[in-house]
């Protein structure tokens, strides 16, 4: 850093990134090699979010697309211009235009008559969000200085009530359009000092001096984080459970080691003990705890699903984010010294897999009706919710399913912390921090969001029968490790 910089632009995401935090601005402008490597959830949120503004330009079936790229900023902007003034076209998809260094993008851009115009940002979100005003602020704005009459500055996103028949998506129903004009005002107050403060600080040699903060996860996460916090201690104040705004206060207050902490800042309980453990460098076992397990009685069942959430619905009475379960693994221990069975379903054709899914799992489970299943939080317990919505005449069976779950998440997070777990009760944190021997490093698939990827590219990538086999090895072993997590956890939680 501190090297002379060529001008900056703004644009849409980086007028938000500023939002978020100046640094992040700067680095995006001038250090974008210091961003880490988009992780596989954040591109499934971008692809994600690309198929839903395609099919939101079905809604305009006589829109004209500008088929100019972002690396083609001017040409799109002639193009724009041309489109403009050709009174037959009714709207016009990914608007390019420019003002006084700022680039913006428009999803859509309808003619309304007497010369007005109707702008459309397409979020993949079901619902209007906060930190969705000042991205169609500034878009607005931009229209309003290159002599455009903005009638109605909306967002149209995705009706999390409406129900696929299977067959063809309704898109007047599937879609949603708020207008913002009136929501937006006291931001478009705002937005000349915003932009003044950004254009400040592009104009520095060097990046602000920015603590990391809540910020760094604020609506969106940083991808910056990893450069700013490379020199932040494993002791971090940021590393306490559900720290949220008040790493801030600690940050301004000049704390930055938990050991630091004074007694009298207010943190919950579950905070104040994660500081004992760490100043002590030892974990934490709630007396109670050994009571809580011994109420348990085998056999006991250890379970585990995975699933795909894609934001259009896939398959008949899906509603948009339905999670779609394709996976399962569940390990038994008939008794104390029995060897663990296991049992696993995973869907590898292209057909609906929630009906095979359920059988297969009620087949496994009713063999005992009353034996407790462990499972790490509540997501399995939703699931089955979903699973009783689509197919009633499963329903008596799953709600005898769901008055069997025991929430381990529950147990250790009332009862259980440790200095490794680095805020986190997520399995990820927890496996290695009790189990050391055990975790999902260098695992092919290794946490929830790439399995769903896995499985999509399985079925749908096109791939050859011994790529597919390799995915559907891992797959296979990545839910075994999630059930096996359990076990081992249980039983180090019974020592």
């Amino acid at each position: 850093m501190g090297k002379k910089m060529k001008k900056a632009n703004l644009s849409t995401s980086k007028f938000l990134a500023g939002l978020q935090c100046l640094k992040r601005l700067y680095l995006q402008c001038y250090e974008p090699e210091l961003a880490g490597e988009p992780d596989v959830k954040q591109q499934a949120i971008f692809d994600q979010g690309k198929e839903v503004g395609l099919l939101a330009q079905k809604a305009f079936p006589s829109g004209v697309l500008i088929s100019e790229d972002h690396m083609h900023h001017k040409e799109a902007v002639t193009r724009t211009k041309e489109l403009i003034a050709e009174k037959s076209v009714p709207a016009i998809f990914e608007t390019a235009l420019n003002f006084d260094d700022i680039l913006i993008r428009i999803d859509i851009l309808e003619r309304l008559p007497r010369n007005k115009w109707r702008m459309i940002e397409v979020k993949s979100s079901t619902k209007t969000k906060e930190y969705h005003l000042p991205d169609v602020a500034i878009q607005k704005y931009v229209l309003e200085q290159n002599g455009f009459k903005v009638s109605e500055a909306c967002l149209m996103h995705l009706n999390r009530e409406y129900v696929y028949d299977g067959k063809k998506y309704n898109l007047k129903k599937l879609f949603t359009i708020d207008n913002l004009r009136e929501e937006i005002c006291s931001f478009e107050y705002e937005l000349p000092q915003y932009l003044t403060e950004q254009w400040e600080i592009l104009s520095l040699t060097k990046a602000p001096d920015i603590e990391c903060g809540s910020q760094c996860s604020y609506h969106f996460d940083c991808e910056f984080y990893s450069f700013c916090s490379d020199e932040l201690p494993l002791d971090w104040v940021g590393n306490l459970p559900r720290i949220g705004k008040k790493v801030d206060q600690l940050v301004e207050m000049g704390i930055e080691s938990i050991h630091d902490i004074p007694d009298n800042f207010l943190l919950s309980e579950t905070q104040r003990r994660a500081c004992e453990c760490v100043n002590k460098n030892k974990p934490y076992y709630d007396r109670d705890l050994k009571d809580e397990i011994a109420a348990l009685n085998y056999p006991i069942y250890f379970m585990d699903f995975e699933t795909l959430f894609p934001a259009l619905p896939r398959y008949a009475g899906m509603r948009p984010y339905d999670q779609i379960p394709f996976q399962w693994s569940v390990h038994v221990q008939r008794n104390q010294k029995s060897k663990l069975e296991h049992y696993e379903f995973l869907q590898d054709n292209e057909n609906d897999p929630r009906d095979a899914f359920i059988t297969s799992l009620l087949s496994v489970l009713e063999e005992h009706k009353k034996a407790p299943i462990i499972v790490y939080s509540t997501f399995e317990s939703t699931r089955l919710d979903d699973l009783s919505r689509w197919f009633p005449k499963y329903a008596k069976g799953i709600d005898q399913v769901k008055n069997r779950l025991w929430d381990l998440y529950q147990v250790i997070r009332s009862n259980v912390y440790h200095p490794q777990f680095y805020g986190s009760f997520s399995i990820k944190n927890v496996l290695p921090a009790l189990i050391p021997d055990m975790s999902y490093e260098n695992m092919e698939v290794a946490d929830g969001t790439q399995a769903g990827l896995a499985y999509e590219r399985m079925i749908h990538g096109g791939l050859g029968s011994k790529e597919r086999q390799t995915l559907r090895n891992a797959l296979l072993e990545y839910c075994r490790q999630d059930t096996m997590a359990m076990v081992k956890l249980l039983e180090h939680l019974k020592e």
